[in-house]
């Protein structure tokens, strides 16, 4: 499943199974999460009204003359914005088994709200491979949050890690764009002991 992996960017008209969706957004709430806080949630747009309500609130006028990407995109049946929740993080390790109580984010070197948020959308891209669909992990346009927020009542403490599209890829999927430049060999990015000679 992992090496069939890759980002879709054109989808056929076919819709996705509920049953299936639900089983993807199941894998979602298996990902790891520091102290099992779990802070995530996901917005899940399934109609075709809801999808058009997501483009028009993060691409605005762009919708009515798309580029290729965007006119791509929108073909997707279905979109998952996944949130990442600090507080939730912030909150958990101010429990008494964790003991934080200060609930200083100075504490974590690393988001992981975001982290955790981020591999939650892995585990669906691979689970929509495993149901014979595919998926595009992407970012929401730092203009358009508020837009966004705004649109589908989202809270002000849960922040957009991204969006993924998914749906069955369209015959044709299209140029595969930044794919050609091909993947960077092992040998660049896997340091065995250390970066350079010893």
């Amino acid at each position: 499943m992992v090496r069939r992996r890759r980002m879709v960017r054109n989808y056929s008209p076919r819709p996705v199974d509920p049953e299936a969706l639900d089983r993807i957004l199941g894998h979602a709430l298996r990902a790891p999460s520091a102290g099992f806080s779990q802070g995530w949630a996901f917005l899940v747009l399934d109609t075709p009204v809801d999808v058009a309500r997501y483009w028009r609130s993060t691409a605005g006028d762009r919708v009515d003359a798309p580029d290729r990407w965007l006119r791509g995109m929108m073909t997707a049946p279905v979109v998952v914005v996944p949130f990442s929740h600090k507080q939730a993080y912030l909150d958990r390790y101010a429990e008494p088994d964790k003991g934080w109580t200060d609930r200083s984010e100075e504490r974590w070197p690393v988001p992981y709200w975001d982290v955790d948020t981020g591999m939650a959308a892995l585990l669906m891209m691979l689970a929509a491979v495993d149901e014979g669909l595919g998926s595009c992990f992407f970012g929401v346009p730092g203009d358009a949050v508020d837009a966004l927020r705004a649109e589908f009542g989202v809270p002000p403490a849960y922040r957009p890690v991204g969006a993924l599209t998914i749906g069955h890829p369209a015959a044709d999927p299209g140029s595969r764009g930044s794919a050609r430049r091909g993947r960077r060999p092992a040998a660049e990015v896997v340091h065995r002991g250390g970066w350079g000679n010893r």
